[in-house]
């Protein structure tokens, strides 16, 4: 019988370094001192997200984990840095063997190391923009299509089709009935472009900003040995934002935290503002249906605004069908004037009115 060993965890050199109790208060503490599994932290607007996230950092260190078996993932590249950077400074450790930053940049990390499982080199090109809407132009013209007789889809609004399919996974004639009916009849020629792109996309080895998402999903889940390489070293994932995360982004952590559902997502659910770019606020609401043992922790402080100000946004809130029940509180005493409701037609008579009152404002004194 086959013997199986277990390297035992290093005591932490640097334990005891700070005094959670007295940073954080007892809704973060509860979520920082959380013992491990899958845990759901709803945090409201100005209620200490970020150093919730940080300190946890801190305490995985603190107990033990090493820095390479945490990832870190934000919505930017600058979130994270300024996170590690605060780890390092609550604690005599250097972090830069913690994985941070986004999606994207995590997906580069491990295609550099990898893709050439789907057949790229490490040196693989990353498109910009207007390089993605050049070849979508090359390839549509290579097909013989004359876009303004058939009234075909520009390469800006291609490159947004092919973008939203990867972010939602779902099929193209699903998305185009739903978001661009009027080029239903052109489905096979758009799927045919489509399939035109990745060809030359891949003969030229090189990837769009989606890719860097779609092919290191794909990845992971066709090569099993892969994805054990990552599992083993991300023992502890913390997720930014979670709310504005799309489909393919909850599949990619849900890949990584398989087997040992070390997940801590934080975020709130009445802040979902990324919608028209594929994220699906019902990855935070379904999040204790995927991982059923979740622990759900609720920060409710807000460090922010006056209580007049959450009043409005806790009753604006109220009316929400589908969200994790929530009453924000402040920390701070007011007698600051009630927010006034005023009623405008449209952005520019908004920008006008903002204008018109800064500048009454200015003249008050």
């Amino acid at each position: 019988m086959s013997r199986q060993y277990t390297l035992q965890r290093a005591h932490s050199a640097f334990s005891g370094a700070i005094d959670y109790a007295a940073e954080l208060n007892e809704q973060q503490l509860a979520a920082v001192t959380a013992p491990p599994g899958p845990l759901l932290v709803i945090a409201g607007a100005g209620s200490g997200k970020t150093r919730t996230l940080t300190y946890r950092v801190a305490y995985l260190l603190e107990n033990g984990v090493d820095a390479r078996n945490i990832l870190l993932l934000t919505f930017t590249n600058k979130a994270a840095r300024q996170m590690l950077d605060r780890v390092s400074n609550l604690l005599p450790v250097d972090a830069a063997g913690i994985w941070g930053g986004t999606f994207h940049s995590i997906g580069n990390r491990m295609l550099r190391r990898h893709g050439s499982a789907l057949g790229y080199s490490s040196g693989f090109t990353i498109m910009d923009r207007e390089d993605q809407k050049d070849l979508i132009a090359t390839v549509v013209a290579s097909s013989g299509i004359d876009p303004k007789e058939m009234r075909f889809p520009k390469a800006d609004v291609l490159a947004d089709i092919f973008s939203f399919v990867v972010n939602t996974e779902r099929p193209i004639e699903e998305l185009l009935a739903e978001k661009f009916p009027y080029f239903l009849p052109l489905l096979e020629q758009i799927k045919d472009v489509q399939a035109r792109y990745e060809r030359k996309k891949k003969a030229t080895n090189s990837l769009d900003f989606d890719d860097l998402l779609e092919k290191t999903l794909r990845m992971l889940l066709e090569h099993e040995h892969i994805a054990r390489v990552y599992r083993r070293q991300f023992q502890f994932i913390l997720v930014d934002e979670y709310q504005d995360t799309n489909k393919i982004q909850a599949d990619f952590i849900d890949v990584l935290a398989r087997e040992h559902q070390n997940v801590m997502v934080v975020g709130d659910d009445a802040q979902s503002i990324y919608s028209w770019r594929g994220a699906n606020f019902q990855n935070i609401l379904e999040f204790p249906k995927r991982y059923p043992k979740a622990q759900v922790f609720r920060i409710e402080l807000n460090y922010r605004s006056v209580p007049e100000i959450l009043e409005v946004a806790n009753s604006a809130i109220a009316a929400n069908v589908k969200q994790f029940k929530k009453n924000l509180s402040a920390t701070r005493d007011s007698k600051a004037m009630k927010p006034a409701l005023v009623a405008l037609n449209d952005g520019s008579e908004q920008a006008q009115f903002v204008a018109q009152r800064v500048l009454e404002l200015r003249d008050e004194g």
